[in-house]
């Protein structure tokens, strides 16, 4: 059978060379450098692809993002498309020294569980994590084991960023996906100023509605870098790569003893990102602040 991408990382990872892999990656940065950082399943690739058309004024696809807006490892050759010539690279890792400003795309753990365990059974990684359905998943995941190097638990990726010095000195932006969803404009105004590009909103409209989730998935489909076949992963629906983006699906999905394990682990990091808490909903109370941390909240 041929190995995925990510399997070889989940092999990697279990080694001692994910430290200073870490570390190679993360060469030839600079100060102008911006980070657009995410937890897996956040909404990066739907964020990246509107950023390039914003920057670029030009449509991306799935086989030319990486090369405008790469990945941290495959940032030497990209071109420096922001004001003041730095480059727009994305990154999973938690906050870095290397890491000088950034957005922080944040969404609620309990829809990411569900579209990462999703992702993960179309690649058939359950073999290389002795893991057999999603109550094995739920765990190891929560604990961070079954992340590529550096990544870390959601809720510690969470926090590394939350508390770094760029929380503290006014170069970090932290957007939820869920108001991207609710208000995608206004978030992406946000993000292009604190860019330092010009704002147009004429051209953000356009990314917004040649970005929607129906032809994103007409991309993915024309891609070959996520091609099922070439990647020997399911095809069907629920294992797509561009999912429905939605928002609050784990109410419907996950069960009362689920949650409560989600809770258990990330329920802090959930409440100070705003997120409402099954055990503050039951009661009649909700959260609706990011506590004492200095971030410009999108």
């Amino acid at each position: 059978m041929k190995l995925t991408y990510r399997r070889l990382r989940y092999r990697a990872a279990r080694t001692q060379l994910s430290v200073p892999l870490l570390w190679l990656r993360h060469r030839g940065l600079n100060s102008r450098d911006v980070f657009l950082a995410s937890y897996p399943r956040s909404g990066q690739h739907w964020t990246r692809f509107q950023l390039f058309e914003i920057l670029m004024r030009r449509p991306p696809d799935f086989d030319n993002l990486d090369n405008v807006i790469p990945p941290a490892g495959r940032h030497y050759q990209a071109p420096s498309i922001l004001p003041g010539g730095g480059r727009l690279i994305q990154t999973h890792q938690l906050w870095r020294r290397e890491y000088k400003k950034a957005i922080l795309l944040v969404r609620d753990v309990r829809d990411i569980v569900l579209s990462d365990y999703a992702w993960d059974e179309s690649l058939d990684l359950a073999k290389y994590l002795d893991i057999s359905d999603f109550d094995g998943y739920l765990e190891p995941w929560l604990k961070g084991a079954t992340q590529t190097p550096g990544a870390g638990s959601w809720q510690d990726h969470v926090y590394s960023w939350l508390d770094s010095p760029l929380a503290s000195n006014g170069d970090l932006l932290v957007i939820r996906f869920e108001d991207m969803r609710r208000n995608t404009e206004e978030a992406l105004v946000r993000m292009v100023e604190f860019l330092g590009a010009p704002v147009d909103r004429a051209v953000i409209r356009d990314a917004i509605s040649n970005n929607s989730v129906e032809r994103m998935r007409a991309k993915e489909d024309a891609s070959k870098k996520y091609d099922p076949q070439r990647m020997n992963r399911k095809s069907d629906e629920e294992h797509r790569f561009i999912r429905k983006g939605s928002v609050g699906g784990w109410r419907a999905r996950l069960t009362d003893a689920q949650i409560k394990l989600i809770e258990q682990y990330a329920g802090p990091a959930l409440a100070r990102l705003g997120y409402p808490i099954e055990s503050s909903l039951s009661s009649g109370e909700t959260t609706d602040r990011l506590g004492s941390v200095a971030v410009r909240v999108g």
